[in-house]
C-alpha cells in the first residue's frame, strides 16, 4: 500500500482499522491464508478487489505468516475497457501482477439474448480462466472480493430462485480438488468497502456487460435488502449471522439430518441412563 496516497483523516483511520480487523477475524476464523501460500487476487477494477487487494498487501506487512501475493486480472475485452488502467496502478504500487487477455464478452454477447441476464455465462467463463491461471502460477489460494452482502444476496436467489439453502462460502474447494478459493471480505459490508475505495481513490473501471443490466434479480433482491436495512438497521448483519449458526434438525433436508432413524434413536436414548442419574447413583 502506497502511504503518499491513504487519507491521513481520523475518520479513515477507524474506517481502515475495522476493515483490516474484520479481514484478518475472517482469515483467522476459516483458516484462509497459511505460511508458506501463493495468493492470487483476482482484480477486476471495481471496488470490492482494489479493497480486497489493498487490504491483503497490508495485513501481509504485519502478519505473523510469510505469504505472497499475486495479482491477477482478466481483460474479457469488453468495448472501451482501458487497459492501461490496472497495469499503470500494479506497478505504480510495485505489486506483482498477471494481466490475462480473452474475449469472452463476444462470446456471452453472442450466446445470451438481448435482454436476459448474462452473469451465469459470464461467471462460468472467467471462473475457468481463472483456475487455469492459478494453475500455472502455482497459486495454493485464489482470492475473490466478494463481501458480506454478496453472500446474503446469493442466499436470497437462491431461495427465491433456485429452491435451495445456498449462500457463497467464505472457503471454499473446487469441484475438481484442485484450488482453494477463499472470501477475505466475509465480514466486510459493501457500505464500508464503499467508502473505503472512494477515500482511496481507487481508478474503478466500470462494467459494461453484467453491471450494466438494471433488471437483473440481484440488482432487485439488493434493493429488497437495501430497504430492510433503512426500515430495520443490522437486518442484514443478522441474517449473515443466521448462516454461521445452523441447525440441520430444525430444517428439512433428508441428507443433512438422519430424520428416518429418529424412532432408533429415541430407543437408544432411554435405554441409556442419563448423565444425572448415573452421577446419583454413584453418589
Amino acid at each position: 500500500m502506497d502511504s503518499s496516497t491513504i487519507p491521513t483523516s481520523k475518520s479513515f483511520k477507524k474506517l481502515q482499522a475495522r476493515l483490516r480487523g474484520l479481514v484478518g477475524k475472517a482469515i483467522h476464523h476459516y483458516g484462509m491464508i497459511r505460511n508458506g501460500d501463493r495468493v492470487m487476487v483476482c482484480v477486476s477494477g471495481g471496488k470490492d478487489s482494489y479493497t480486497l487487494l489493498d487490504l491483503l498487501l497490508s495485513l501481509q506487512r504485519n502478519a505473523p505468516i510469510s505469504f505472497q501475493i499475486l495479482a491477477v486480472n482478466l481483460d474479457q475485452k469488453q468495448p472501451g475497457f482501458p487497459t492501461q488502467v490496472l497495469p499503470e496502478y500494479f506497478e505504480a504500487k510495485g505489486i506483482p501482477y498477471r494481466i490475462v487477455e480473452q474475449d469472452t464478452y463476444s462470446t456471452v454477447k453472442r450466446v445470451v439474448p438481448d435482454g436476459k441476464t448474462m452473469c451465469g455465462l459470464c461467471s462460468r467463463l472467467r471462473r475457468g480462466i481463472l483456475y487455469r491461471v492459478a494453475a500455472e502460477e502455482g497459486a495454493t489460494k485464489i482470492a475473490l472480493g466478494h463481501h458480506r452482502d454478496d453472500i446474503v444476496e446469493t442466499f436470497f436467489l437462491n431461495l427465491f430462485h433456485g429452491g435451495q439453502l445456498k449462500a457463497m462460502p467464505p472457503k471454499l474447494l473446487t469441484d475438481d480438488h484442485r484450488h482453494i478459493v477463499i472470501r477475505p471480505l466475509t465480514y466486510c459490508p459493501e457500505a464500508d468497502i464503499a467508502r473505503y475505495a472512494r477515500q482511496r481513490q481507487f481508478p474503478i473501471i466500470p462494467c459494461t456487460l453484467c453491471g450494466s443490466q438494471d433488471t437483473l434479480q440481484r440488482q432487485q433482491i439488493k434493493q429488497m435488502l437495501q430497504t430492510w436495512e433503512r426500515e430495520w438497521p443490522g437486518r442484514t448483519e443478522q441474517i449473515f449471522r443466521s448462516l454461521q449458526t445452523v441447525a440441520p434438525s430444525q430444517l428439512a433436508d433428508r441428507d443433512l439430518f438422519d430424520f428416518a432413524n429418529l424412532d432408533a434413536q429415541r430407543s437408544r436414548l432411554q435405554d441409556s441412563p442419563s448423565p444425572t442419574k448415573v452421577f446419583a447413583e454413584k453418589t
